[in-house]
């Protein structure tokens, strides 16, 4: 071989090397050292890993048709999770958030997902979000109700799943309009239709579906609120909790929860940018 095609050889090969280490480079990192006990201990002190799965929110998790077990991307989360910690996964199953925020005092589960809120993390520890979703208004096609500013307005009623992340909101947000409060997010549309209520509060993808069941209803344009749904772990468990968020940050940078969300149909929900560190972090 020719001294100039033995050179041309040698970039070519130190090029391609430069380019797969920076391949490699922009790859998320990996988790492979086994948890310590005190991780496993603080996350599955009973040997196995009950994680708190919301029927409520079908952008998260529901029944699969045809066999009926649970499936949605925070199934997918607590299973990898389980396959991390090398423990076996029990799926507790709730209808509402409400519920499973009731859980926690009754120690029903060691990890959930459910929205983040400042009344909750009273009694929880959450990671960064995960996926964020759209929360939205219902109203009848009549209304004079054309934008979500005009909800807040005297005379208005607004009904809304008891305990979900928009009652928690409103609670705090609605100065003028009254709250009435449904037992679950399925029964939210049913309710506003049965009791003539002005308004019904939740999850874009819920409503929207309930607009096509039902006649005479629309949405309205735009979002009242942002949920960022995220993965908690009941107070006094901060090794578990530490572990959690390096997790959910590892989930959304190697494309999991992205994966999760396509594999599922699941529209409406977008992957939470990375969590902005804490100062000196």
């Amino acid at each position: 071989m020719s001294h100039s095609g033995s050179l041309a050889n040698h970039f070519l090969g130190a090029l391609a090397m430069t380019l797969l280490l920076g391949a490699c480079s922009a790859l998320p990192p990996v988790e492979t050292e086994m948890p310590s006990v005190e991780i496993r201990t603080s996350l599955a002190p009973s040997g196995k890993l009950r994680a708190a799965i919301n029927f409520g929110n079908p952008l998260l998790a529901t029944r699969d048709p045809a066999s009926g077990e649970p499936r949605g991307v925070s199934v997918d989360l607590a299973r990898e999770l389980g396959k991390r910690l090398s423990v076996p996964v029990e799926l507790v199953t709730y209808m509402a958030a409400g519920k499973v925020v009731e859980g926690i005092k009754s120690a029903e589960w060691d990890i959930g997902f459910f929205a983040i809120d400042p009344v909750r993390a009273a009694d929880t520890d959450f990671s960064a979000a995960y996926v964020v979703i759209e929360g939205a208004y219902l109203v009848r096609k009549e209304s004079p109700i054309q934008r979500n500013e005009d909800v807040d307005r005297d005379g208005v009623r607004v009904v809304v799943a008891r305990g979900s992340a928009y009652d928690l909101y409103l609670t705090r947000a609605l100065k003028h309009a009254t709250r009435v409060v449904a037992a679950t997010s399925q029964a939210v549309t049913d309710t506003m239709v049965a009791d003539r209520i002005e308004v019904a509060a939740g999850v874009r993808q819920q409503l929207e579906a309930d607009a096509k069941r039902l006649p005479g209803l629309r949405l309205l344009d735009g979002r009242f609120m942002a949920i960022n749904q995220a993965m908690a772990i009941p107070k006094g468990r901060a090794a578990g909790a530490a572990y959690v968020s390096k997790f959910v940050e590892e989930m959304k940078a190697s494309g999991v929860v992205a994966q999760a969300l396509k594999r599922h149909s699941i529209e409406g929900a977008l992957v939470a940018p990375a969590a902005v560190p804490a100062p000196g972090g």
